[in-house]
């Protein structure tokens, strides 16, 4: 049986060194930073990339050139390794529909899983596909597993700001305008591959109390089979945002003291061009066993 290789991007919050202790490979995300490049973990640090943020940057995000993609498999594969590519949703980026026509070029040996996850939830994936591949399990076997249990998850996010979906014309000038001088916040979430409006609120309280009656509900309906198998765990995000982080962290715990709360994270770098900074998220995925 071949090795299996796990590679994804830095969308799932696994710093270049993390990787390395794991033993998987991460390929950097690119953006554009007023006309110049830079790459996610590598030479732009979340620090650096909201400072930008701050002084009005014009920012884009860019998907894993196609040179440094294949590059990488070819050594992996020539190491003897399968691969299990894990990329961002492709409901938010082209890199997944890219990886997959890339690996028609490979009979079979390279694996793409477009299981439509981000942020914590792609960080679970590449968790449970390195747990299935130190349990035997073929690249293919691996990818089989993550599609079947893709929709298992859930993301919401409280946002702090209006400013920057206005800016990357995700909302109105004018709806702007109005939720800035109602001081309205914004909880969105993902289920599966697009991020969506879910309620509206006027303070972090109230967001913090919306986020986890949802995680509530979805944890006693959609996913209470796999609750009572011990199969979920919850984890936080936010986008720099560490000490209310670490807050909603103890306040998860407490409210699900039976689920383990693994992760305490920032949000891709991706995702924070479209909310900008002083947002939190939380969310809920099935642990492979």
């Amino acid at each position: 049986m071949s090795k299996v290789r796990i590679v994804t991007d830095s969308n799932c919050g696994i710093t270049q060194a993390e990787a390395e202790k794991l033993g998987i490979s991460i390929l950097p995300m690119s953006f554009l930073i007023n006309g110049e490049e830079y790459y996610e973990d590598v030479n732009l640090t979340q620090q650096e990339f909201y400072e930008h943020l701050a002084q009005g940057a014009d920012v884009s995000t860019s998907q894993p050139a196609i040179g440094a993609v294949t590059e990488l498999w070819e050594k992996l594969l020539a190491e003897g390794y399968d691969i299990v590519h894990i990329p961002l949703s492709s409901g938010l980026s082209e890199s997944c529909h890219t990886a997959e026509t890339l690996a028609k070029n490979y009979e079979g040996r390279v694996q793409v899983v477009d299981n439509q996850r981000i942020s914590i939830t792609q960080k679970q994936s590449v968790f449970d596909a390195l747990k299935l591949a130190n349990d035997g399990l073929s690249a293919a076997e691996i990818k089989d597993y993550l599609i079947r249990t893709k929709f298992d998850s859930s993301i919401y996010i409280s946002l702090n700001t209006l400013k920057y979906l206005k800016k990357g014309g995700r909302l109105t000038p004018a709806a702007a305008l109005i939720g800035s001088i109602l001081r309205i916040k914004p909880v969105l979430q993902i289920q599966g591959e697009k991020l969506d409006a879910f309620k509206k609120v006027q303070t972090l309280k109230q967001a913090k109390d919306v986020m986890i009656a949802a995680l509530r509900s979805d944890l006693s309906t959609r996913f209470k089979s796999l609750v009572d198998a011990g199969e979920m765990s919850i984890a936080v995000a936010h986008t720099a945002n560490d000490a209310e982080a670490e807050l909603f962290h103890k306040d998860l715990e407490a409210a699900f003291p039976n689920i383990p709360v693994t992760f305490c994270d920032s949000l891709s770098l991706v995702v924070s061009c479209h909310i900008g900074p002083g947002a939190l998220a939380c969310g809920c995925m099935r642990v492979a066993k």
